[in-house]
């Protein structure tokens, strides 16, 4: 199914939730809306599935408008951040319970809840009740009573929130697998940076009811259009600096190096973590790093290094982890090539091309 929304607009009192939101999904894509708390995430789902009428704006699918049809009449399915089950019924009963609602025969009801056990990986807990069920085991039913129907678009309002780490991960890969298995369309709403960059194919960056920015994990970690989006995308986060351009060379202010792009004046500089090195010796660094803080992720080391007044995070791997100690003086090394120039006062991302001679 594919999926269009238009100029979508809807206000709660003072509070305008969208604000002429528009993007398109195609059929069979992962899309996830990737934005803050009160972004308008909620709201959006809300409005594709029917719960929410918009102001203005249409939602079409399949070309179809289909902005002020019922929710049965859209062939989707919507599972919240609540798992949002029945507590008195058996997994299988809650698996059942839309089908039973659509007046299926019961022959086709038991094939398809069998068929749902097998897929979610649950057929050993369908005679239980859903309180006692994991966490994990509870998202699967909730996923599976959204799918038994067979829709031609899923929504997913921010599903892992109430999971702890290891099951988020767990999940992320059963989303994925499930998308795969299924070819189905999926809309994904999540303010984690991380659910959405692992496995949408495009994520819709969404802040104060807009989208901002839509673009593949890749291009949105390389090439962000804003200071908004760069720090929205990307662990640990990106470094912003600002600094002045003389067209020959940026002043960072813990380094001067020469540019051969057209930069003038007051910009804010963009500089993953990933993107500085540990240098050598002190004579081949760019500059010198405090080491205030260090965060072990095992293989890899997040450090945070204060210079001139500024903090950077670095990102050490291999043979450098664990070498780093607060108080310790690194020299650092960064490719000016990676660095993302970004205009001070409006926050958009400039496209510094390489002076022409």
């Amino acid at each position: 199914m594919k999926l269009s929304c238009r100029s979508l607009e809807k206000s709660f009192g003072r509070v305008k939730a969208l604000d002429g939101l528009s993007f398109d999904v195609p059929e069979g894509a992962f899309f996830a809306l990737l934005g803050p708390s009160a972004a308008g995430k909620t709201t959006c789902l809300r409005t594709i599935c029917g719960l929410d009428r918009p102001d203005r704006g249409t939602v079409s699918v399949d070309g179809e408008d289909v902005t002020q049809a019922p929710v049965q009449g859209r062939d989707l399915a919507m599972v919240f951040q609540s798992f949002a089950l029945y507590p008195h019924l058996s997994t299988e009963q809650n698996l059942a319970y839309p089908l039973r609602e659509a007046g299926l025969p019961s022959a086709e009801i038991k094939s398809r809840v069998g068929e749902m056990g097998e897929l979610l990986r649950i057929s050993h807990a369908l005679g239980r009740k859903t309180t006692q069920l994991s966490g994990g085991e509870q998202q699967r039913v909730a996923i599976g009573r959204a799918l038994i129907r067979r829709p031609k678009l899923l929504l997913l309002d921010e599903p892992l929130t109430n999971l702890d780490a290891k099951l988020r991960d767990e999940m992320r890969a059963e989303f994925k697998r499930l998308h795969r298995d299924l070819g189905i369309t999926m809309v994904y709403a999540t303010p984690d940076q991380l659910e959405a960059m692992t496995m949408a194919d495009t994520i819709g960056v969404l802040q104060n009811g807009q989208i901002t920015e839509i673009g593949t994990p890749d291009a949105l970690y390389a090439t962000p259009g804003s200071i908004g989006v760069a720090r929205l995308v990307g662990s640990p986060p990106i470094n912003l600096i600002e600094a002045t351009g003389t067209g020959a060379e940026l002043d960072l202010g813990f380094a001067k190096i020469p540019s051969d792009h057209r930069a003038q004046g007051a910009l804010t500089l963009g500089l993953r973590p990933f993107d500085i090195q540990v240098a050598d010796t002190a004579k081949t660094a760019l500059l010198q790093g405090r080491v205030i803080v260090t965060e072990p992720l095992g293989d890899l080391e997040i450090v945070d290094v204060e210079t001139s007044g500024n903090e950077l995070k670095v990102a050490l791997r291999g043979a450098q982890v664990g070498q780093a100690k607060p108080g310790d003086l690194l020299p650092l090394n960064f490719d000016a090539n990676r660095l993302l120039y970004f205009d001070t006062k409006t926050g958009l991302r400039l496209d510094m091309s390489p002076v022409q001679n």
